[in-house]
């Protein structure tokens, strides 16, 4: 008869031993896809500047952001911010100037004509270049206007909090 508890004993030491094995870490096979190159992935982020303040925010919206990775579709400190990610993971990517919207450039600013038909414009108006692009407009003098073309975050390093919500590998 006392066999019987100590055969109870190694049966619930058994259960134990497994439940705690089996709670840690999956393999990575298991775990799921992580993101990489050429995968469609859907996201939420938070962007902010050096500040602390939000200048964007696919949460507010309640829109996720979906695009596929290493294609040129976003700025290159986003596709490095969630590279390696699997789904639901989240982390926070700070980026240079240069792999957000780049440096300022006096390239980027243009001296334009400025005719009769453009009376109205003034200083701090956004207005379309005839490539499409937006710009500034710094200054309006008597036959011409300065504009920026640099892009409104220029120069800034960005802080990406990005959350994987799905992936989708071709």
């Amino acid at each position: 008869m006392p066999k019987r508890p100590i055969l109870t004993l190694v049966v619930a030491l058994a259960l134990v031993i497994a439940a705690c094995s089996s709670g840690g870490e999956e393999e990575p096979e298991a775990a799921g896809l992580t993101v990489q190159d050429g995968d469609l992935v859907e996201v939420h982020y938070v962007g902010t500047l050096e500040d602390g303040s939000t200048f964007d925010s696919s949460r507010e919206r309640g829109t996720p952001l979906s695009f596929t990775v290493g294609s040129g579709q976003v700025i290159v400190g986003f596709d490095d911010a969630v590279r390696g990610l699997r789904v639901g993971e989240t982390r926070t990517h700070t980026m240079s100037p240069e792999a957000a919207y780049g440096v300022r450039s006096d390239d980027n600013i243009y001296e334009v004509p400025y005719g009769p038909s453009q009376a109205d414009v003034q200083v701090g108006d956004e207005v379309t270049l005839n490539n499409g692009l937006p710009a500034i407009v710094l200054e309006v003098r008597a036959e011409t206007v300065l504009l920026d073309a640099n892009h409104a975050l220029a120069g800034e390093s960005l802080t990406f909090e990005v959350e994987v919500l799905s992936i989708t590998r071709p």
